[in-house]
């Protein structure tokens, strides 16, 4: 199973009971660059962090449960 990051992150903050205006004011960007992030099935770990933080949500162990269930090794 691929993760598609984006969407992860977008059931996140629905989750939340939050949107991307909210997002984007915390992330210090435009409301479009969130709608964006939401398409990217791939993202860079710096901002995946910075995400992370702002949601409270450790996004990372999303790929670290992939691999266990695959009993595969993560390739960095």
């Amino acid at each position: 199973m691929k993760i598609h990051i984006g969407k992860e992150i977008e059931a996140e903050l629905r989750r939340q009971g939050r949107g991307a205006t909210w997002l984007a004011q915390r992330l210090h960007c435009d409301r479009t660059n969130v709608y964006n992030i939401f398409k990217r099935e791939g993202i860079d770990t710096i901002l995946l962090q910075r995400i992370g933080d702002v949601l409270n949500r450790n996004f990372f162990m999303l790929y670290c449960r992939e691999c266990d269930e695959n009993n595969t090794t993560l390739v960095w």
